[in-house]
């Protein structure tokens, strides 16, 4: 009876030791990853130091750049609890709430333009707006106007359309009353 308990007891411990899984022994990562990441860290790095020198005050410093784009970046996909956990970080290393309001506002400007699909689109202009605030997205349509369409800007009123010139050889018309 026991040698019976021993045998079955350990055909279920074969059964569950099988030939593991072959891992890579190397421990490095593809070169392609490894480049890629290596791309990623620098263009990053490369934001910050941007952001440093374009924004004057605690709104330039690393830290700032970091949590308030981050802040933002939650915001604007509506989880409200994590930015604002993430905003109360940001006050505790001093940066300044009127920026990420201020960044915020611009990002709603550029909403149209941002891909929910596609990261990169977000991210790029979260760094815009937290860079220069004020920043406007280019709108196609302000850009070529329609055609037949006089330019204008602001609230100025088109200037009249000048007369055509009469074909050669025909009669001046009489002048308007």
């Amino acid at each position: 009876m026991a040698g019976l308990a021993l045998l079955i007891g350990s055909a279920g411990a074969f059964a569950q030791s099988g030939t593991p899984a072959p891992q890579d022994q190397s421990g490095k990562p593809p070169a392609a990853s490894t480049a890629e990441a290596n791309k990623d860290n620098q263009r990053k790095a490369d934001e910050f130091v941007e952001a440093a020198q374009a924004i004057n005050g605690p709104a330039g410093n690393p830290e700032c750049v970091w949590l308030g784009r981050r802040v933002v970046r939650l915001m604007w996909r509506d989880d409200l609890d994590t930015a604002f956990r993430h905003l109360d970080l940001y006050d505790r290393f001093g940066c300044p709430g009127g920026h990420v309001q201020a960044t915020f506002r611009c990002l709603t400007r550029f909403g149209g333009q941002i891909d929910p699909k596609v990261a990169e689109t977000l991210d790029s202009r979260i760094h815009v707006c937290w860079i220069n605030p004020g920043a406007q997205p280019q709108a196609a349509a302000a850009a070529s106007p329609a055609p037949g369409a006089p330019a204008t800007a602001g609230n100025a009123t088109p200037a009249p359309a000048a007369s055509p010139s009469p074909a050669p050889g025909a009669a001046p018309a009489p002048p308007a009353k």
